[in-house]
């Protein structure tokens, strides 16, 4: 098992100072450790993971297919495309993000080839590690350091962000920007990335010159698959295929936006500012178990396709299981958590997540500066 520990790598040094309760730390990484070796099973993908990786590439790839084909009416090559934006935002939260987390295989090799999923959908899996993995996974919700809480100026995610008077409609129009993410990603963001020297904790960072020709070169393939050869080979107008284009891309990003953000801007997790000394005055466990909240853990649909996110708790304490497992240990976190006093936080459904998300953007969107009551 691998101890669930903060990433390795400190850009600028940032400490959790704050002690954990006694033998909290050890008994929860035991307890989960002793469910795998108890039962001789690998903490990594099985055949289930195997089949749902599967399915979800055939939820884009066959649509795709078809549509190339131009035997369908533009009406029935639109729903086609939609389909494609689920099983692209499928692929990207159950198939990309174990393999980038190093989780889906015990082989390292076998995560990079099933992580260029991630490059091949629009988005760079380099960029995605330094962003998510190190920074979001290790900073949760930490004022200026965690980039979740940075998706737009125009949309208030934290109570210590600057304040625009057009907050205040974001929980009407909030949803609709999401809808644009993967587009923005693919377009625009990770360029952003790279060329941004400061990024989260790190300053004036650097980039290998291998990762650069990698994102350049996936991105003119992802440009060439989704983009070019439709363009060129559909016999409709090309205001026609923009529509399909977009409207791929908008289920993505709705699909995705919304899913990620319903785990850390949701009632009951904190936002977290910097001591004065520049540290986080609590203990690392206990920062990711008060800034994160599970939703909807007994709908098994949704946990299959959201790759587990919907048990996010579990997923910040242990980023190197496979999501497959998360509500088989998810019993085992929220026990040992009770014993200690540590907050296990959680939504009862997908669509009470929901609602306290838009409870959420509306109260920053007045100008909250505390989510005290």
């Amino acid at each position: 098992m691998t101890a669930t520990v903060a990433p390795a790598e400190a850009p600028e040094k940032i400490s959790f100072t704050g002690t954990t309760p006694r033998d909290f730390a050890r008994e929860m990484k035991n307890r989960v450790e002793q469910y795998f070796t108890s039962r001789g099973l690998s903490q990594h993908a099985n055949w289930q993971m195997v089949l749902k990786t599967v399915v979800l590439f055939a939820l884009t790839a066959v649509p795709y297919a078809l549509i190339l084909t131009n035997a369908f009416a533009p009406w029935q090559m639109l729903g086609m495309a939609i389909v494609m934006g689920f099983g692209m935002a499928g692929i990207g939260f159950a198939v990309s993000h174990d393999a980038l987390h190093g989780a889906y295989s015990a082989n390292p090799t076998i995560n990079r080839l099933i992580g260029l999923s991630f490059d091949v959908l629009g988005a760079n899996g380099y960029m995605w590690r330094i962003t998510h993995n190190v920074i979001h996974h290790t900073y949760t919700n930490i004022q200026g350091i965690d980039e979740d809480l940075e998706v737009s100026p125009l949309i208030r995610l934290a109570p210590g962000s600057d304040y625009k008077p057009i907050h205040r409609y974001q929980h009407f129009y909030a949803w609709f920007l999401y809808g644009f993410s993967t587009l923005f990603w693919s377009w625009i963001k990770d360029f952003k990335y790279f060329l941004q020297r400061d990024l989260g904790p790190y300053r004036n960072k650097q980039h290998p010159k291998g990762e650069v020709a990698v994102m350049l070169g996936a991105k003119v393939f992802h440009y060439a698959w989704s983009f070019v050869i439709p363009l060129l080979v559909l016999d409709v107008a090309w205001w026609q295929f923009l529509i399909g284009y977009v409207a791929m891309h908008f289920v993505a990003g709705i699909t995705l936006g919304v899913v990620f953000q319903l785990a850390h801007v949701v009632e009951g997790p904190d936002h977290v500012n910097l001591g004065p000394d520049g540290n986080v005055e609590t203990a690392w466990m206990v920062h990711q178990l008060e800034t994160t909240s599970n939703f909807a853990t007994g709908n098994r649909l949704l946990t299959a396709y959201v790759g587990g996110l919907n048990h996010q708790v579990e997923h910040h304490l242990f980023p190197r299981v496979c999501s497959v497992h998360y509500p088989a240990i998810r019993g085992i976190v929220r026990e040992v958590a009770e014993k200690y006093g540590v907050p296990y936080l959680q939504q009862p459904t997908l669509w009470a997540a929901i609602r306290s998300h838009y409870r959420m953007l509306k109260r920053l969107g007045q100008g909250a500066t505390t989510l005290e009551a």
